[in-house]
C-alpha cells in the first residue's frame, strides 16, 4: 500500500522531544515559560535553576530582576496553571549566573 503524502516531521521531532526530555520540574518549567511569561520577559529571564519548589530565574539585569520579582505571584500562578498543579511556590531572581569556575 503506497501512502498518498508523506508525514510531518515535527509529529516524530515532538515524540522525540517528549521522551529525551528529563522529568524535572525545572524541565517542564522550561518547557512553558514562554508562554507564562510572555515574549518580554523570556527574552530578558530564563528559568535557571529549582529547588523545593522555588523557582531560580537569571534575569539579563538589575532592572529586569526588580520587575519579575515584583511580578513573581502572578508568575507562579501561570506557571502553575500550565503545568497543571501546584509545582511552583516562588520565584527568586538573580541578575547572574553565579560563579565561574
Amino acid at each position: 500500500m503506497r501512502r498518498r503524502a508523506p508525514r510531518p516531521l515535527s509529529t516524530a521531532v515532538e515524540a522525540l522531544t517528549q521522551r529525551l526530555a528529563p522529568a524535572t520540574l525545572l524541565a517542564d518549567v522550561q518547557r512553558v515559560w514562554p508562554q507564562a511569561a510572555g515574549a518580554a520577559i523570556a527574552a530578558e529571564a530564563q528559568p535557571l535553576s529549582e529547588r523545593d519548589g522555588t523557582l531560580t530565574v537569571l534575569c539579563s539585569s538589575a532592572v529586569w530582576m526588580q520587575e519579575i520579582d515584583l511580578m513573581g505571584p502572578v508568575l507562579v500562578d501561570a506557571l502553575n496553571a500550565l503545568l497543571g498543579a501546584d509545582r511552583v511556590r516562588t520565584v527568586r531572581c538573580v541578575a547572574t549566573a553565579g560563579r565561574q569556575r
